[in-house]
């Protein structure tokens, strides 16, 4: 399993409701196809009455042999919702499917 893909399966234990876990190992001197470096912007409302220390706490903790083997670094952007909505506001929604036979 990569690297990226057992950051986004522990994390998704905090119950997510917006989650990106993104490889920038290309941006430093690292060989090609590294995951040492990562950026994480998550949104839970299991953060809620954490202030951002607490957060970073719980994600590190899960994430520990992560740290203490390949990853290098990590960057950390942890939310409650109400903290993305009144920072983000809502995502957009994507429009109702036509589908394919009722394009006209």
């Amino acid at each position: 399993m990569s690297v990226q893909l057992t950051i986004e399966t522990k994390l998704a234990s905090l119950d997510p409701s917006h989650m990106e876990v993104v490889n920038e190992s290309n941006n430093h001197s690292v060989p090609p196809g590294s995951e040492s470096h990562f950026k994480v912007v998550l949104v839970s409302s299991k953060f809620e009455g954490m202030r951002l220390i607490q957060r970073h706490r719980v994600v590190h903790e899960l994430l520990a042999e992560e740290l203490e083997g390949s990853v290098h670094a990590l960057a950390l952007h942890l939310y409650t919702d109400s903290d993305w909505t009144k920072r983000f506001g809502n995502a957009p929604k994507s429009p109702p499917c036509l589908g394919g036979s009722k394009v006209g």
